[in-house]
């Protein structure tokens, strides 16, 4: 699995915690950190979350997790995307169902809301959840994406 990582300067430490993690991980075969460095680096985080979920959109990752204060900006930010999903999850379960229900390619979280080992266990579990294209949850995802394709050019 190929994973893009990015945060503004609120949350780039909890994603350099994060970005460690994953490149430890066996199932992780490529994590791309496109920033912030530091926190000196006052780039926006639309500016990140975009990236990353463009990245996704051309192929050239799998998933991302992104970081912002709260997570809720990169999240925003990222589902402008045409055929990305990203949600903010700061429990395990919502970062299940935000793949097994949803097909979410990005979690997001909030640096000022959830601790470092609270979100490595989240993330070292949401790398191992799978969407199924079978579930009762397929037409769903499928009635967002038909929407979303009707929708992109107007």
């Amino acid at each position: 699995m190929r994973i893009v990582v990015a945060a503004d300067n609120a949350g780039v430490e909890l994603k350099n915690v994060v970005a460690d993690l994953l490149r430890t991980d066996a199932r992780v075969t490529e994590v791309t950190d496109l920033g912030v460095a530091d926190a000196a680096d006052d780039r926006a985080y639309p500016v990140l979350g975009l990236a990353a979920a463009e990245a996704i959109a051309r192929g050239e990752a799998d998933r991302g997790v992104l970081v912002c204060g709260t997570g809720i900006g990169v999240a925003i930010s990222a589902n402008k995307v045409p055929g990305v999903r990203a949600t903010v999850a700061h429990d395990s379960y919502s970062a299940e169902r935000s793949i097994k229900s949803n097909d979410c390619q990005i979690i997001t979280f909030g640096a000022r809301v959830i601790g470092p080992e609270l979100a490595k266990k989240i993330v070292t579990e949401w790398v191992g959840h799978r969407f199924d294209p079978e579930s009762a949850s397929a037409s769903k995802v499928a009635h967002i994406t038909d929407y979303e394709r009707a929708h992109a050019a107007s």
